[in-house]
């Protein structure tokens, strides 16, 4: 899979994601940019949010749970412009059973972001510099 960003102008950027997605990225006003999308670490937190989201959905649609409704909130504290805290709070349909509710907090910690997040992944930015 395959993710480029291209600057627009300034601190916008097209991000094209394999598979024919494109998201704007960019930084508001007070950080020098235009405000035409969000910050790569509110993408981040979004990402987070959609992640275990869908990790739930589709782990009850295997256990045949009719889940309804679902949000999930991420909260995202800041210490010098960097992220130090994704704190999430899953809302759940009233009508599942504790059981239900205890296996899919268990789920959403298993999700590809958030297991990401926890540093479970490796990142590597290569040496090499290639010219446009």
């Amino acid at each position: 899979m395959r993710v480029v960003a291209r600057r627009r102008e300034g601190f916008t950027h097209e991000v094209e994601i394999e598979g024919g997605h494109t998201i704007v990225i960019d930084e508001p006003p007070e950080k020098g940019g235009a405000d035409l999308g969000p910050p790569p670490t509110r993408l981040v937190a979004g990402a987070l949010a959609g992640c275990i989201a869908v990790t739930m959905e589709m782990y009850a649609e295997r256990k045949g749970w009719d889940l309804g409704a679902v949000e999930v909130e991420v909260d995202v504290s800041y210490e010098a412009h960097l992220p130090r805290a994704f704190d999430v709070v899953l809302r759940l349909p009233a009508g599942l059973s504790e059981e239900q509710k205890q296996r899919l907090t268990v789920v959403a910690r298993k999700c590809p972001v958030h297991k990401l997040l926890a540093g479970e992944t490796a990142v590597s930015v290569s040496d090499r510099v290639e010219p446009l």
